[in-house]
């Protein structure tokens, strides 16, 4: 099934691979997507919805195995602090499920903050923006259609 990223990636010229995989909807974690579609979890990134407390948001992509540290995400977005949006936000922010975030073709164009280890790989996966597909790509490329900003944005392997 091609979703609203893939159209967006094919417009920009960007080539990528997709991959489909069983989902559980009891376990919609990074890890156990990275284990059913073959990859490390350091590899499948996922995307958060965060807020400031002035009332701005931002996407921070980090590695599947990796905890958000949501004080260098406020620095890099040069915000006072940053907090998670609650869960029941997140579709009606977004207009993706939980499981089925992307950047890509959210409803808003959020400022995007990815973590710096995505450079550390040739070929990274995100969310396709539902659940059970994957967008595999380069992580240049995925940089670039996101415009995204690179910073230091998890809490273990991510230095100070």
């Amino acid at each position: 099934m091609k979703t609203n990223a893939a159209r967006l990636l094919e417009s920009m010229h960007i080539p990528y691979e997709l991959r489909d995989y069983e989902v559980d909807p009891d376990d919609l974690s990074a890890i156990a997507v990275a284990r059913k579609v073959g990859l490390p979890p350091e590899r499948v990134f996922k995307t958060l919805l965060t807020a400031s407390g002035a009332g701005a948001h931002f996407f921070a992509v980090i590695p599947g195995d990796a905890e958000l540290d949501l004080k260098k995400l406020a620095k890099a977005a040069g915000a006072r602090k940053t907090e998670m949006v609650p869960l029941k936000d997140v579709q009606h922010l977004t207009g993706y499920i939980r499981g089925g975030v992307t950047v890509f073709g959210a409803k808003k164009a959020y400022p995007v903050f990815v973590d710096e280890t995505i450079e550390l790989f040739d070929t990274i996966a995100v969310s396709a923006g539902v659940r059970g597909t994957q967008l595999l790509l380069a992580p240049a490329d995925y940089l670039r259609a996101a415009g995204a900003t690179l910073a230091a944005l998890t809490k273990e392997g991510a230095s100070d």
